[in-house]
């Protein structure tokens, strides 16, 4: 019996997966960026708006959570925000790192529903940055930001979500920057 074809279309098909599964992330990555369903703002600071429709109102809702063993605690001082789309917020966060040492923390934003994160602009956001925080320090960060004006008018509610990581193995010269 011979198996060198089945044996070469078995190899053809493995090696035709591994492609598949290699290529998954970027081809995700452009669909949600055509469809806009992935639900990422903008990871770069905005501009102010120079236009605010006073006509429309819409309400912006912040939640905050921490990637598993991660040792922070952000909140917003307030849950929620009536803004007029182009009229700039600031919204304060107060964060905590509950470790017993210092930590560097990384927040991801999302908006939902996912089509509406490209109308949601920051000029001044913690996730722009990686923050370094000292043992069981406690700081305060600002999120000024907007909801642009060409907003479709069905959307009324969105949500800014960030996901808190600890990024510190990935930045040990940051934290020995920080203890000095």
């Amino acid at each position: 019996m011979n198996h060198a074809p089945l044996l070469k279309k078995l190899v053809i098909s493995v090696i035709a997966m591994f492609a598949f599964a290699f290529a998954l992330v970027p081809l995700y990555d452009v669909f949600c960026d055509v469809t806009g369903l992935n639900g990422k703002p903008s990871m770069e600071q905005a501009q102010q708006s120079e236009v605010v429709d006073e006509s429309r109102e819409v309400t912006v809702s912040f939640t905050t959570h921490a990637q598993s063993g991660a040792p922070f605690i952000v909140d917003a001082q307030v849950q929620e925000v009536v803004v007029k789309p182009g009229e700039m917020s600031v919204v304060t966060f107060s964060a905590a790192n509950t470790a017993d040492e210092a930590r560097v923390m990384q927040a991801i934003p999302s908006v939902s529903p996912g089509l509406a994160a490209k109308y949601l602009h920051k000029l001044a956001c913690f996730c722009f940055d990686q923050q370094t925080m000292q043992a069981n320090e406690k700081q305060e960060y600002q999120l000024r930001f907007y909801v642009d004006t060409a907003l479709p008018p069905e959307y009324e509610e969105l949500t800014l979500s960030y996901t808190l990581f600890d990024i510190s193995a990935k930045h040990p010269e940051a934290l020995v920057a920080s203890a000095r």
